[in-house]
């Protein structure tokens, strides 16, 4: 190679269609990161300014409840008609005191009427037939008794006639014919006097066990009878008890039937709250646990005596008596403040109550993020619950920040970005 000839070297170019393939690769291998590692959690924005939030803390929990509470009297009792009938007279209206035996209503019934005249017709007749019987009785015993003593006087002078014809036809002072004669005499009215005597002690029991019937028919109408005009009594609609005569429904000239319920009656000697309690506690209610009322700013003591199993929309009653003093004053219908204690107070996580339990149940909830960006879901375990805390068994710490108020909008998500639209 001469001093003319050089070597001419091949220079790398970077061509645009390289940098486009480039750029590809990185653009895919930045996708394939994000659905490796990158947050595949659904999100939602949500207006902070919307939301309430509190904060878990470690304090007392108290163990209470409360509802409100009806006053009613310690006991009613209902009027109920024990016989129909159409209501002439109203002497007592209904908010009057009433004392036992007052007449409050009056009816009447003619069928009612009718009956006791027919009752009383039927009792008379068979009083008659008692007395006609015994009457009969007495004339038959009489019969019977003349009958016996005739043959009786009779049987003792054919005997004593025979005994002397057994000694005479001895001596052969009679023929046998005569002898015989005064023996079948003496012997048939013998007889005769068995058969009076065994008649006058069967017709004696036939008349007995007639008289004895008779006297049970009587009686058993006479009782009949009895009832039959306390049935008319009762058409006088009376106090059963002192008290309050809280309701009257007939009014004069309306017939009620009977077992119609004419009105109530409110026994006023003491009073009792009735309390209806949300079914979460159900399990833990129970006859003797305490609470307190609040009439007109004071606490009165009361016990829970009577509970009432059936759950109607999500709620059950019970019945609460005062166990001290009874509040000045106080009025049938009147609402009082109740503070159920469930049971003793001890340390606890506490998280304030808020919307969010209606969908979650207490199982999860958003948790804020300590950056304040964010929440995210979390599972926790709720235990006991008050009227404004839960108690937080686990799932959470203190000082966290718990989205509270409702994820009705927001509940399938899993993790909020929180925005401040303000």
């Amino acid at each position: 190679m001469d001093g003319m000839d050089r070597k001419i070297e091949r220079k790398n170019r970077i061509t645009g269609k390289t940098i486009t393939y480039g750029i590809l690769v990185i653009l895919v291998l930045v996708i394939v990161g994000i659905l490796i590692f990158g947050d595949k959690s659904s999100k939602y924005n949500v207006d902070i300014s919307r939301l309430t939030i509190d904060e878990v803390k470690q304090d007392v929990f108290q163990d209470y409840i409360t509802d409100q509470g009806i006053v009613e009297p310690i006991r009613t009792i209902y009027l109920d008609a024990v016989e129909g009938g159409r209501v002439e007279e109203i002497l007592i209206e209904a908010g009057n005191m009433v004392k036992e035996g007052d007449v409050i209503l009056r009816m009447s019934n003619n069928n009612l009427l009718l009956e006791i005249t027919n009752n009383e017709a039927q009792v008379v007749r068979a009083v008659n037939e008692l007395r006609t019987a015994r009457l009969s009785m007495d004339q038959q015993k009489l019969a019977y008794k003349q009958q016996i003593i005739d043959l009786t006087r009779r049987v003792t002078q054919e005997k004593r006639q025979y005994e002397n014809n057994v000694e005479l036809f001895a001596d052969n002072h009679v023929s046998e014919e005569e002898f015989k004669q005064s023996r079948e005499a003496y012997m048939a009215t013998r007889a005769q006097l068995d058969l009076v005597k065994e008649n006058y002690r069967n017709d004696s029991i036939y008349r007995s066990i007639q008289i004895s019937s008779i006297e049970s028919s009587v009686n058993s109408m006479e009782k009949s009878m009895s009832i039959i005009r306390k049935r008319l009594d009762n058409l006088n609609i009376k106090a059963p008890a002192d008290g309050e005569l809280a309701t009257l429904n007939p009014e004069i000239g309306e017939v009620i039937n009977y077992g119609t319920r004419v009105g109530t009656l409110n026994i006023l000697e003491s009073y009792k709250l009735r309390v209806e309690i949300d079914e979460h506690y159900i399990a833990r209610i129970h006859t003797g646990l305490t609470g307190e009322c609040d009439f007109a700013g004071i606490s009165y003591p009361a016990a829970i005596t009577k509970i009432y199993p059936e759950v109607q929309n999500g709620r059950f009653a019970v019945d609460m008596i005062f166990t001290g003093s009874i509040p000045d004053q106080i009025r049938i219908g009147q609402a009082s403040r109740i503070r159920l204690q469930l049971g003793e107070s001890k340390q606890g996580l506490l998280l304030p109550k808020g919307g969010f339990y209606n969908k979650t149940g207490g199982q999860w909830v958003f948790v804020l993020d300590p950056s304040g960006e964010f929440a995210v879901k979390r599972d926790i375990s709720i235990g006991r619950q008050n009227p404004r805390y839960y108690e937080v068994l686990s799932g959470l710490e203190p000082g966290e920040k718990v989205i509270t108020s409702s994820y009705q909008n927001f509940a399938d998500h899993d993790k909020l970005i929180l925005k401040n639209n303000r």
